[in-house]
C-alpha cells in the first residue's frame, strides 16, 4: 500500500448489487452511510475509489463508485479491501475517554508491577467481545480480553497499556481450577 503511511481498514467490498455497477460494502464506520465523509479511499494495492453514490441496504451500505458502471466490473471487486490514511480520522470529535482501536497498536503492555507483556499488534472482534493481540520479542503472540478488568488503564501519550496479568489471562492466580476448566490434573485412565 505505496499511497498511505498508515492505512486503516475502513470497509470491504462486497457482492454486485444490479446491473449499474453498484456494490454492497460492509463498512466499519459508526454510520454505514458515513464512509463518504472520508473521501477518496484506497486499495491495498493503490487503486482509488471515489464513491459518487452512497445508499443505506440495511446490513451494508450500497456504493457506486467512479468508473465502475456495470454488474462485471463491480462483481471483479468483490472482497477488496478498502483504506484511508490515519490522519483522514478526525481526531477533535473524540471525548478525552476515547480513542480509535489502530491508536492502540504498538502500545506496550505492562502490569502494576512493570513486567513487561510485548506490545499490542492487533485489535480482533470475533463477535464475543474485543481481543488484543500481544507478542514480544521471541515470543509466540497471545490474546486477552479487552475488558476493563483486564486492561486497567491505557495512556496513548505514553505509549503504554496497564493491565492486570490475572484478568488478561498472562499469568495463573495460583488456585488449582477444576479438570477441564483450564487446568487441574487428568484423570487416571482418561477419567473413567
Amino acid at each position: 500500500m505505496s499511497t498511505l503511511e498508515n492505512p486503516i481498514l475502513m470497509a470491504v467490498i462486497g457482492a454486485a448489487q444490479g446491473l449499474r455497477g453498484d456494490v454492497r460494502v460492509k463498512t466499519f464506520t459508526e454510520d454505514q452511510l458515513g464512509l463518504a465523509d472520508y473521501g477518496v479511499l484506497y486499495s491495498a494495492d493503490g487503486r482509488k475509489f471515489e464513491i459518487l453514490e452512497i445508499r443505506d441496504g440495511k446490513t451494508v451500505a450500497i456504493v457506486r463508485f467512479r468508473g465502475i458502471n456495470d454488474r462485471n466490473a463491480a462483481e471483479a471487486l468483490n472482497g477488496t479491501e478498502l483504506f484511508v490514511n490515519r490522519d483522514a480520522l478526525p481526531d477533535e470529535d473524540l471525548d478525552d475517554d476515547e480513542f480509535y482501536y489502530a491508536d492502540l497498536e504498538g502500545l506496550e503492555v505492562y502490569d502494576a508491577e512493570n513486567n513487561h507483556y510485548g506490545a499490542v499488534t492487533a485489535v480482533y472482534d470475533f463477535g464475543a467481545g474485543d481481543l488484543l493481540e500481544l507478542k514480544g520479542p521471541g515470543k509466540r503472540p497471545v490474546l486477552i480480553p479487552f475488558s476493563e478488568a483486564a486492561v486497567l488503564e491505557i495512556d496513548l501519550e505514553g505509549g503504554r497499556l496497564l493491565v492486570d496479568p490475572i484478568a488478561a489471562g498472562l499469568k495463573d492466580d495460583g488456585e488449582e481450577k477444576p479438570y477441564g476448566a483450564g487446568g487441574g490434573k487428568p484423570r487416571p485412565n482418561g477419567g473413567r
